[in-house]
């Protein structure tokens, strides 16, 4: 255990969580709604630090991140617990476990042996991945100190429901996240997710504003969130922030709660595309469909900089930041 960061003694042992935008107000003996926040007479404690659930070498392109270091690897690790409950969670055995059964589970992986894993395997960045990040935050904070001090890079995979003063705190060692846009609307958070929109919303901008590099995703769930007009609403959001912030839209499998769906068609993929394009971003990527929709291409004469198949990168010609052939400036971080 670890006491935890970000959180308010109140009265009679009752004690707030200021870690995620759920801010939940947690009675002694009682966790908060991640299930991993433990309020122990009127001290609030991490019941997941050091505790990895899940380690992995994977290729960047799988967080997605397609501006960041591309064809590089990136360690990734994740405790249980999580502070959504998504239907449609692909990794709901260790997210919902806290939740639906209790159950704290995890091998001893302290901050020190995740960076010297990171080194040894060759790895350019850690992932805080699988699982939300957020609820295991002293864990990646302090992971991510050390790991700054050794020239690798952080990334948060994220659903950004984290506070404004926890992302003020980390971000001097946050170097990227993916960022979930998961809908556009209160009810789809509510019903979906289990949480509200509008701290996502102004999480990405933050992201944006702290020099954070910033990539959002979408999981597009046929007939919950595949309309034109809620896809509209995220690009031109999106847009309104940045330009220039890649947008996946992914395919969605069958999962968890949602099994009785289909998977997207992949014309509703690339009709997204085409919707993302519209509203100015400059580069939209379909996720979940290796060999369609995943490429890099300059904005501004079209020709083909960085060529993928699945999370492979089989080409990349950007130089300096720029486009080879017209000189425009590519976003992202190429390179140190």
């Amino acid at each position: 255990m670890r006491e935890a960061m970000f959180y308010e003694r109140l009265e009679g042992n009752l004690v707030k969580c200021n870690l995620c935008s759920h801010r939940c107000r947690i009675p002694d003996s009682k966790r908060g709604v991640c299930g991993v926040r433990e309020n122990r007479d009127g001290t609030l404690y991490s019941l997941v630090y050091g505790r990895a659930v899940a380690q992995a070498v994977d290729p960047i392109e799988k967080k997605p991140l397609f501006h960041f270091y591309p064809g590089s690897r990136i360690f990734s690790i994740a405790t249980v617990g999580c502070n959504f409950r998504c239907l449609n969670c692909q990794n709901y055995d260790i997210s919902q476990m806290p939740r639906e059964y209790g159950s704290i589970i995890g091998e001893s992986l302290p901050p020190e042996e995740v960076v010297e894993k990171a080194k040894r395997y060759g790895c350019r960045s850690i992932a805080y991945t699988y699982t939300e990040p957020t609820v295991f935050f002293e864990y990646a904070y302090e992971t991510a100190k050390l790991a700054s001090k050794e020239g690798i890079k952080n990334v948060f995979v994220t659903n950004g429901y984290i506070t404004e003063e926890a992302l003020r705190e980390l971000a001097p060692y946050l170097d990227a996240a993916n960022i979930d846009l998961k809908g556009f609307s209160e009810e789809f958070y509510r019903k979906v997710c289990g949480a509200r929109l509008e701290p996502v919303l102004e999480s990405i901008k933050l992201h944006r504003e702290l020099g954070i590099w910033v990539e959002v995703t979408t999981l597009i769930i046929p007939t919950l969130n595949d309309s034109e007009e809620v896809l509209k609403g995220i690009a031109e959001f999106i847009s309104g922030v940045g330009e220039d912030i890649p947008w996946h839209v992914s395919r969605f499998y069958p999962a968890y709660k949602l099994i009785d769906l289909p998977p997207t068609p992949l014309e509703t993929l690339r009709k997204a595309r085409e919707i993302g394009l519209e509203a100015g971003l400059k580069y939209v990527y379909q996720g979940n469909v290796p060999g369609e929709g995943e490429s890099t291409y300059c904005h501004e004469c079209g020709e083909l900089l960085v060529q993928r198949y699945g999370y492979q990168v089989l080409l990349n010609k950007i130089e300096d930041s720029r486009c080879p052939y017209c000189g425009a400036k590519v976003a992202g971080v190429w390179s140190d």
